[in-house]
């Protein structure tokens, strides 16, 4: 069981790791009471710690859970709440130690401490209905409404991308064609939310029925991925330019440097082909947009070649 324990949690971990994604940090805040960052915690208030935080915040982030609060089947039905069929729960750890009495070399009895890792299952209040009101209210928002810049918010509705909006992460999924990204008010300036929407747009636009990019392979962690990821970065920052928003340094995706790196050294050519595929997503998204009589008729800049 301890081997399974710790095999599971490193395998959350590394699974995020391989995305790009730091586990212990998010560009936005869910927007729950118990505050815009906060650590997970139990039924009763106390917060989790160590490994805890780690699992926790990793299986919101993939499940894009808002709400911080955790609590064990049982600990739901003495609130007079359930948790829904079909719902799965996330692995915590309780550390503790068996004391027992043993005979040395000598003969003498002596105490020596064993120490165990047992492995529990909890549920996020998202996953059990009935519960009393405090454990899912919301906090106010961080963004008003009135923050919006009306030209993003026109580019990317023209764009026909369906956009899904709530939990804490923000992804594409090819298999739905879909993209997710949490509430406005949970980032912190509207200038973040923008910059990731045109990030995820991004890879929107490699779908097999708009450009059908293909660098090679979609598995997390791989130089193929690490490069889709390039290309996103890349899209994002030029439509941030296009317009006239302040990009946004994803630290997220720091961990791809590696890879970055790796390739631009062995190919020389690399970076001109992840920029070019990013200005033809660009121009493609460009090209969704209605046009009127002050349109220029050909794009700003031409792609690399």
């Amino acid at each position: 069981m301890t081997t399974d324990v710790y095999e599971k949690i490193t395998t959350q971990i590394i699974t995020e790791l391989e995305k790009g994604v730091r586990p212990w940090h998010q560009p936005w805040a869910a927007g729950h009471l118990a505050g815009p960052v906060s650590r997970p915690v139990r039924s009763n208030g106390e917060p989790y710690s160590g490994i805890n935080i780690l699992g926790l915040w990793v299986t919101a982030m993939q499940k894009g859970y808002g709400a911080p609060i955790w609590m064990t089947f049982n600990q739901a039905k003495v609130l007079g709440a359930s948790v829904r069929k079909g719902e799965k729960g996330a692995l915590v750890v309780y550390a503790g130690a068996i004391t027992r009495s043993e005979t040395n070399e000598k003969g003498e009895d002596q105490e020596r401490d064993i120490p165990f890792l047992k492995g529990y299952t909890v549920f996020n209040v998202e996953q059990i209905d009935g519960l009393p009101a405090h454990y899912t209210a919301s906090h106010p928002v961080r963004l008003n409404e009135d923050e919006r810049i009306a030209a993003a918010e026109a580019f990317f509705a023209a764009t026909g991308a369906v956009l899904a909006h709530g939990g804490s992460g923000a992804h594409y999924t090819p298999a739905l064609d879909r993209i997710q990204m949490p509430d406005f008010a949970a980032f912190r300036n509207a200038g973040a939310y923008y910059a990731t929407l045109a990030h995820e747009t991004t890879h929107w636009t490699g779908h097999k029925s708009r450009l059908d990019r293909n660098l090679g392979g979609s598995r997390f962690g791989s130089q193929a991925y690490a490069m889709e990821e390039l290309v996103a970065e890349l899209g994002a920052a030029f439509l941030c330019a296009d317009l006239g928003l302040e990009p946004q340094i994803e630290e997220d995706h720091a961990p791809y440097i590696s890879n970055w790196l790796e390739d631009l050294k062995s190919d020389k050519r690399a970076i001109f082909t992840a920029a070019s595929q990013a200005q033809k997503a660009a121009d493609f998204l460009h090209g969704l947009l209605p046009r009127t009589n002050e349109d220029p008729a050909e794009p700003l800049c031409e792609a690399a070649a």
